[in-house]
């Protein structure tokens, strides 16, 4: 039984996950009535034919239940930051105009440092969405995802999950600002050049949006205590499930503290994070077989320079989470080097630092070329939809606006620093 376990899964096991992939891009737009209530039997069947070959084909139950831990890790911190950023209620100025909308958004970026893609996301999506309000697009919600949700965590190891990962196996924490702050900047001015053209012509054709006539002011305030205390809680790694204990707590202190008003002003209600749970929950299980695979076979594509594994590793990180995305090419590339994880961090920094900023920098900014390529990218995307507001299906986010619009930014980042 040993021997089954450190062998790779059989290819066919990749199925269930591709089907899932297809499914979540076809479905809402060939059976959308049928996807509505019958994505989590999507989810949960699929996901049961890859747990089921790895418990009573395999024998493996430790890779079950390393899945289900990050699994509930994950959607504990998704749920309680929805909940949290539910409690908040930012009221701004209606006017939407062009420059108003960039500064908002590198306003978020910066934001995306301190609290994380996902907090930062989940706090500012409704007041953009409201700001808009008039004349929000489907290129309002896909920069929103490029440079909030994805972009613009990637100078710290809060920012975003992969970093976050790369922190715990013992990069230090000021290193990623200090070694990808240049990638960063690039490709936060491109993705604003390129809102900011986009806007202008939107704006001359609707100059007339109704504004609500509100001023900025924030009701809520106690909730960001709640949110510090969960982004404190990220970093505690021991007891098993005692962090993930606090971010509940303080979810539920949140919820039975902020006035209902609050909550109604922001049109809140556990649906969309119940969709992002069921999707997920197929997504992690199917991941399985995928992720060892991909571990088992990392070898054969000849990664040797930082452009391979800029792209290699990018590429995957826009189909599979692209926190154990990372993780799996940054073992490779210490095997590579003949190094261990984490052990010989200080020596791989020393000679393939290179290779880790084009990891950093591959992983956080691919994670925004589709919906399931970061954590609040999907959260994002049920909350406009829950508000009605014009949303681009998987397929419409990738080829109407992650290819032509992110993509050759991507290739610019590459050829600049890791070429």
């Amino acid at each position: 039984m040993l021997l089954l376990i450190v062998l790779p899964p059989p290819g066919y096991l990749l199925l269930p996950f591709a089907v899932l992939l297809l499914a979540i891009a076809l479905m809402p737009l060939a059976a959308v009535r049928h996807w509505e209530h019958r994505h989590p039997w999507w989810a949960a069947g699929l996901g049961t034919v890859c747990v089921g070959y790895y418990l009573f084909v395999r024998g493996d139950a430790g890779s079950v239940l390393h899945a289900a831990h990050e699994y509930v890790s994950f959607m504990v911190l998704i749920g309680s930051l929805f909940v949290v950023a539910g409690g908040v209620h930012l009221s701004v100025k209606s006017e939407a105009r062009p420059w108003t909308n960039v500064l908002f958004l590198v306003i978020g970026a910066f934001i995306a440092n301190f609290i994380g893609t996902t907090g930062a996301s989940m706090l500012l999506i409704r007041p953009w969405i409201r700001m808009n309000q008039g004349r929000i697009t489907g290129y309002h919600v896909a920069f929103f995802i490029f440079i909030v949700s994805n972009i613009g965590g990637g100078l710290t190891p809060i920012g975003d999950p992969p970093l976050f990962l790369g922190f715990l196996k013992g990069v230090p924490f000021w290193w990623t600002l200090q070694h990808c702050w240049q990638p960063w900047v690039v490709a936060m001015l491109a993705m604003l050049g390129i809102f900011y053209v986009l806007d202008v012509r939107n704006f001359r054709k609707t100059p007339q949006c109704e504004a609500a006539h509100e001023t900025w002011r924030v009701n809520g305030l106690h909730n960001l205590f709640f949110l510090a205390i969960i982004l404190g809680s990220v970093f505690i790694k021991n007891p098993p499930f005692l962090r993930e204990g606090i971010m509940v707590v303080a979810a539920l202190a949140s919820w039975m503290t902020t006035r209902q008003e609050i909550h109604q002003a922001n049109d809140f209600t556990m649906a969309p994070v119940k969709e992002v749970a069921w999707l997920f929950l197929g997504i992690f299980a199917t991941m399985i077989p995928a992720l060892q695979y991909l571990q088992a076979h990392a070898a054969i594509l000849g990664l040797q320079s930082e452009w391979q594994y800029y792209w290699n590793c990018g590429i995957l990180s826009t189909i599979l989470d692209n926190a154990p995305t990372f993780l799996a090419f940054l073992a490779t590339a210490f095997g590579m080097a003949g190094l261990e994880l984490p052990s010989g961090m200080s020596d791989f920094l020393a000679s393939h630092s290179g290779t880790l900023a084009a990891l950093s920098v591959s992983s956080v900014f691919f994670g925004a070329m589709t919906y399931i390529g970061n954590g609040p990218n999907l959260m994002v995307r049920a909350i406009a939809h829950r508000t009605k507001v014009e949303t681009p299906g998987f397929l419409s986010y990738i080829f109407r606006y992650a290819i032509p619009f992110l993509l050759p930014v991507l290739f610019l980042v590459g050829i600049l620093f890791f070429r």
